[in-house]
């Protein structure tokens, strides 16, 4: 059974950061994309930066030159790095991983983890 826990959310005052880290664990033989989407309240999820196997990265024009993410292939880990916190990025940030492959399955899944919560307030 694949599982992913985030951790690293919590209160922050505007212009501080915060590091997320995603563990993903499993009987897992690849993985495509991993990344890290949010979900601000009355609003819908939106994606905040992702990377491929290969090591490409996509940010969201929001998070640009903020936020910097980073993955561990072999640790099937996921980190998100955010600098420069701003009201705005409160939200719940939610662990994503696109084109997982588990050892028993024959096609691959996108999975989600529960979330954490991230506050940028004074």
């Amino acid at each position: 059974q694949v599982q992913l826990v985030e951790s690293g959310g919590g209160l922050v005052q505007p212009g501080g950061s915060l590091r997320l880290s995603c563990v993903v664990s499993g009987s897992i033989f690849s993985i495509n994309s991993m990344g890290w989407y949010r979900q601000a309240p009355g609003k819908q999820r939106e994606l905040v930066a992702t990377t491929t196997s290969g090591g490409g990265t996509n940010y969201a024009d929001s998070v640009k030159g903020r936020f910097t993410i980073s993955r561990d292939n072999a640790k099937k880990t996921v980190d998100l790095q955010m600098n420069s916190l701003k009201p705005e990025d409160t939200a719940v940030y939610y662990c994503n991983v696109g084109g997982l492959l588990t050892y028993s399955s024959r096609y691959r899944n996108d999975y989600w983890g529960k979330g954490t919560l991230v506050t940028v307030s004074s």
